[in-house]
C-alpha cells in the first residue's frame, strides 16, 4: 500500500517529496522546509512510501498531477535511473538517481549523493580530498552514486563488498576503482577515510569486524557512516579505537542543498546548510 501525496491537494504552491520504502524516518521534509523558509520559497515537501513494484506508477502519477520534483532514496535509486529520460553526467556515471524533475515534458534525473558526500567530507576534514585514500564498504546504489564525484575530487578509491561479484560489477563501470574481497581486506593498506555505504547500521550491525577495522586504519583515519541520527556499531568501533567518527547527516543536508539548487535555482550558503544540520540534529535528540 502506498502513502501518496497528490500535488493537486496543495493548490497555488509547488509540491516536492521524497520517495522510498520505508520513508517515515526521513528528515528530508524538515531540511527542505528550512531551506524554503531561509530563501523565501513557497513550496510543500512531503514523504511518499511505496514498494518497488509500484514505484514507476507513483512517480508518473505525481508528475502528471503537477508535482515539481522528487528525491529518491532506498530502495528505488536504480529504478529511478531506468525510468528517467534525461540523465545528468553524475547520474549517467553512477547509473543511480536520487533527484527527479520534469523539464520540457521529459523526466530529468541527477545524482547529488556523491557531491553531498564530497562536500561533507571536506567540511569535516577542513581540506580537499586530493590524494586521500578512501575505502567504501558496500556496492549498492548508495555506493554507486558516490564513486565518480570522489574520484573526480582526486581521491584514491577502493571498495569492498561481502559479495565480491557486485564489487567487480562496479569496477566494470569505474575501471580505476580498486576492489577487495572482504576476507582479504585486513591484508590491504590503511585508509584516510572509511565510508560505510551499507545499511548495516540500521540493524545495529557493523559491516566489518572491529579487528579488521583496526588493521586498516591509522590515528587520523575518519570513520564515516552514511546512516544518520544514531551511533552505529561501526561508529562505536571507530570511537573505541580512538578514531574520529561522523554520521551521514551532513551528507543528507549537502545532497538536499544540491537538489534544492536544481529545482529552485538557489545555491545555499555554508551558514544555511550548517543551520539545517543543527536543526535536524536537535530534532533527533528530542525524538
Amino acid at each position: 500500500m502506498s502513502d501518496i501525496i497528490c500535488p493537486q491537494d496543495h493548490p497555488d504552491i509547488d509540491v516536492y517529496a521524497v520517495v522510498g520504502h520505508p520513508i517515515a524516518h526521513s528528515r528530508s521534509p524538515m531540511i527542505h522546509e528550512y531551506f524554503a523558509k531561509e530563501t523565501g520559497q513557497a513550496m510543500f515537501y512531503g514523504r511518499i512510501d511505496t514498494p518497488p513494484e509500484t514505484f514507476k506508477k507513483v512517480v508518473s502519477d505525481f508528475f502528471a498531477a503537477g508535482g515539481k520534483g522528487l528525491n529518491v532514496t532506498v530502495p528505488h535509486k536504480l529504478l529511478a535511473y531506468e525510468m528517467a529520460e534525461v540523465h545528468s553526467l553524475a547520474a549517467e556515471e553512477a547509473q543511480a538517481v536520487n533527484t527527479l524533475w520534469m523539464q520540457d515534458g521529459r523526466l530529468h534525473a541527477d545524482n547529488t549523493d556523491g557531491l553531498g558526500l564530497k562536500n561533507d567530507l571536506e567540511r569535516i576534514l577542513g581540506s580537499l580530498l586530493q590524494q586521500k585514500k578512501i575505502l567504501i564498504i558496500g556496492a549498492g546504489g548508495a555506493a554507486q552514486g558516490v564513486i565518480q564525484p570522489l574520484q573526480a575530487a582526486g581521491a584514491q578509491l577502493s571498495l569492498v563488498n561481502r559479495t565480491l561479484q557486485k564489487a567487480l560489477d562496479l569496477k566494470r563501470i569505474f575501471p580505476s576503482l580498486q576492489v577487495h574481497a572482504i576476507d582479504d581486506l585486513a591484508k590491504s593498506e590503511s585508509y584516510d577515510l572509511i565510508v560505510n555505504a551499507t545499511a548495516a547500521g540500521l540493524q545495529n550491525n557493523s559491516p566489518l569486524q572491529k579487528k579488521t577495522l583496526e588493521k586498516i586504519t591509522h590515528p587520523q583515519t575518519l570513520i564515516y557512516d552514511m546512516v544518520y541520527g544514531k551511533d552505529t556499531q561501526f561508529m562505536q568501533d571507530g570511537q573505541e579505537l580512538g578514531l574520529k567518527v561522523a554520521d551521514g547527516l551532513g551528507m543528507l543536508v549537502e545532497q538536499a542543498a544540491a537538489a534544492f539548487a536544481i529545482w529552485r535555482g538557489i545555491h545555499l550558503t555554508s551558514h544555511q546548510k550548517q543551520g539545517a544540520i543543527q536543526l535536524v540534529r536537535q530534532a533527533l535528540l528530542q525524538s
